[in-house]
Order: C-alpha cells, then structure tokens, then sequence
C-alpha cells in the first residue's frame, strides 16, 4: 500500500508516529510503499542553536524550564513505547533544510526510508546537532549514499525545488497544519502521530474501496508553534 508522509527529521511526534505506523503494518501483514515528503517547521532555524532545546522551546511557547522538562519526559516515555530512545536533554535541533534535500537524494535510490530512520536516530537518540553540514554529512554515508552525489547537494540548490514543492502542496492542497500527516493509497488523510488502533483502521479502509472518512483522534503532532501531546 502506498502511504505518503509529511514529516520533519526534528519532530519526535514524526518519529514515533513513523513506528506505530510500521508496527501496525507489519501485524497485519501490509505491505508499505512509503514515500516520505518535506515539511520544515522552522523555515528560518540557524544550523545550530546556542541553547538546549528545553531551554529554547519553554522560552519560546511561554512556558517555565520545569514544565517543558516535565513535557519532554512524557514525550520520551510516549517514543519509549514504541521502541525509541529519546535522548531529550542531548537533542539538538537546527535547520533541516539539509537533510530533506539528502533524503530526496536518497529516496531517488531507494533509500528513503532509511534515510528517515537514520536521521531521526541521530537527532532523538544520539543528540547530534542535525542542521550542521558534517552531521549530514556523515548519516548521508552511514547509508550507502555516494560521497559525491551528497557534497553537490550541498553545495548547490540542487534539489531544493522537491522540498519546496512538498511544502507547497502540504500548505495549499492538502491544509496541513501539523506533522505528522499520512495520506493512505491517495485518498484517506491522517494527521498526528494517532493510537495504533486508528492506523489499523486506516490501513483497513484503505485497502477497502469506496473509502469513508475515519474518525480521528485529536493526535500528537508538531506545527510551526509547539510540539504536543493532545489530552
């Protein structure tokens, strides 16, 4: 089944619904063509900031240091559940602009969802600094991509139009506010990282046609204010 995501590699919702979608997948026997779509949720972050994430996110959204501490923790124990370590107080974010162009790179090879699982890993569970050069760098060999191929990304705008493209159609076609966002076999949309009893359902209707809109829960996902868990 083809599965389209919109997802951003400093979006822990984005990483966790990536599990429980693969997880669900795998239990009842679905096979997943996936291909993976650019988001960025902060068009504008520096490679690298100068200050931890708790740091910046409860200035940010307004909140006290111990209430985004006490965020992360559950944030971390939700990403525990489906088999992540999220290294929270090491996370550092930065500009991903980088990365989603090497994980179209690799996608054209047949490596996208490695490339996914591979950034994701070295940003939650390593704490490495994913807007800088060497970092991408570095996940871009750890997946077989060709040395080369990844310097003139880099050092061009090459590919830059497949991120903005993404963008444009998760902005102005399909309304995205938040990541993650699933689109099943092009006609049934999910957004958050929502329980794996709601992605069994969507991969069911999916595969079912006519399809009926399935009912949603109000999911964990990150937009371009916060990330959060939805009560």
């Amino acid at each position: 089944m083809r599965v389209d995501i919109w997802s951003d590699v400093v979006c822990p919702f984005c990483y966790i619904g990536k599990k429980r979608l693969e997880h669900v997948a795998a239990e009842a026997g679905i096979e997943l063509e996936i291909h993976w779509h650019s988001y960025e949720l902060d068009q504008n972050a520096p490679a690298k900031h100068d200050t931890s994430n708790t740091e910046r996110l409860a200035k940010k959204y307004g909140r006290s240091f111990a209430e985004m501490e006490e965020m992360e923790r559950n944030v971390a124990a939700m990403a525990a559940s489906e088999g992540i370590d999220f290294q929270w107080q090491k996370a550092n974010s930065g500009n991903s602009f980088n990365a989603h162009r090497i994980i179209h790179l690799a996608q054209s090879k047949g490596l996208g969802n490695e490339a996914k699982e591979a950034f994701f890993h070295a940003y939650m569970t390593e704490g490495l600094a994913i807007g800088e050069r060497e970092v991408v760098e570095e996940i871009a060999s750890r997946i077989g991509l060709d040395n080369a191929e990844v310097e003139y990304v880099l050092d061009t705008d090459e590919l830059a139009d497949f991120v903005r493209h993404d963008e444009k159609i998760a902005q102005e076609q399909l309304k995205v506010t938040g990541v993650p966002f699933f689109v099943f076999d092009q006609k049934l949309a999910l957004s958050g990282a929502q329980p794996r009893e709601v992605f069994l359902q969507a991969l069911q209707q999916a595969q079912a046609a006519p399809t009926d809109q399935i009912e949603q829960t109000d999911a964990a996902q990150c937009n371009d204010e916060q990330c959060e868990i939805k009560h």
